[in-house]
């Protein structure tokens, strides 16, 4: 199967949707209550998986949360196992995904610096 195949990509999806819906019933103290599946890469022999995982808060918050989920990696493999009809339940491997905090960090730069060009702009016109 190619990497980007039809199939492939479905099976992404599927993976994606159901690992976000045991994330978000986890009763984990340490995976954090705004966690979300970003994106879910199968590997085109259904063996492994990366799951990227964004997470709203600190360092120490993520730190915790990616610790939790990997030691819960049983629990959400045997999980995923019941729920998607696959002959193989891929391993799961969680990768932190820091791109919806690096867009929120570059609109509020994009923002200060329109403020600027703004407020420059008025004065000149004055």
């Amino acid at each position: 199967m190619r990497k980007r195949s039809i199939k492939n990509t479905r099976v992404n999806t599927e993976v994606q949707r159901e690992l976000s819906n045991i994330v978000r019933n986890m009763k984990d103290p340490r995976v954090a209550p705004w966690t979300s599946v970003v994106a879910a890469q199968v590997a085109p022999d259904l063996k492994t998986c990366k799951a990227y995982i964004s997470v709203l808060g600190d360092d120490t918050v993520q730190k915790e949360t990616i610790q939790g989920l990997k030691s819960a990696e049983g629990y959400i493999r045997r999980e995923l196992a019941h729920t998607l009809n696959m002959r193989n339940t891929p391993q799961i491997q969680f990768v932190l995904d820091q791109s919806i905090e690096y867009g929120v960090n570059m609109s509020k730069k994009i923002d200060e610096v329109t403020k600027n060009i703004i407020s420059e702009g008025d004065a000149d016109a004055e």
